[in-house]
């Protein structure tokens, strides 16, 4: 193997890795697939420096050494691509595509998303699920269901103008907690408190904070911290959302 075609299986390794930590996949899988591709591909051996927004991947081949760094944009959390690359590196690994092939497929990957009218509905009807499993009836699971798909719709729509998430999480806070606090106000609903807590289900960064669990427990410490650092922001700034609601509406009925 000469110096292009390491330089090349390089920059292959650290696209996979790239690709998997931009759209949500834990440290030690984004470690594990660069590792395991630059084997497969030749290589000797592959070191791998995963930070908050960076990855640095090294090669070491037949006395050469290429390093080489790449920034990882938080693109959202996408399992598509995640479970994409994991496919075309096991069907390199068994010898099913070659070099060529492996590098066509990995740039060809692209974030598959679910119609918006369809997620902002199934949002709704799983906040709206939760509030029934707290006990809430069915009225109050109505009101849970419009505000937090409506909730959803805005989010959506502020995701697609690029506001900072920070920003987008607060206001979706605000908006669902003002819908769901009418009918509280006004008296549609006997369990205000059900409704309050589960119009707002949507914005608990789940993901977020099991990756940062999974990162800190398996090693990869900075990484998780700064995911968890990340989570609680998200959280602290829908936290505002809600408030900001509550005082604006005059809102009770939440203990």
């Amino acid at each position: 193997m000469g110096e292009p075609e390491q330089r090349e299986i390089t920059r292959l390794c650290i696209l996979a890795g790239q690709l998997l930590m931009q759209h949500g996949a834990e440290s030690a899988l984004v470690e594990s697939v660069s590792k395991r591709l630059g084997a497969t591909l030749g290589l000797g051996e592959v070191e791998i420096s995963i930070s908050a927004n960076a990855l640095s991947l090294t090669t070491r081949h037949g006395g050469h050494c290429i390093t080489t760094v790449r920034r990882t944009v938080d693109h959202g959390i996408n399992m598509h691509v995640v479970t994409a690359v994991q496919r075309t590196v096991i069907q390199a690994e068994n010898g099913h595509i070659g070099r060529a092939e492996t590098r066509r497929r990995l740039e060809a990957i692209r974030p598959y998303h679910y119609p918006k009218p369809l997620v902002a509905v199934m949002i709704g009807v799983s906040c709206a699920s939760f509030s029934r499993l707290m006990g809430a009836d069915w009225v109050s699971a109505a009101l849970v269901f419009g505000a937090s798909g409506v909730a959803m719709a805005a989010r959506q729509v502020l995701a697609s103008w690029h506001f900072n998430p920070l920003v987008n999480f607060f206001a979706t806070a605000f908006v669902a907690t003002s819908l769901a606090g009418q009918g509280v106000k006004h008296g549609w609903s006997a369990h205000p408190d059900m409704v309050l807590a589960a119009c707002v289900l949507l914005l608990i960064p789940g993901f977020p904070l099991i990756n940062a669990v999974s990162d800190m427990v398996k090693g990869y410490v900075n990484t998780g911290v700064a995911r968890w650092t990340y989570a609680m922001l998200l959280i602290f700034a829908s936290s505002m959302g809600i408030m900001l609601a509550l005082t604006v509406w005059r809102i009770k009925g939440w203990t």
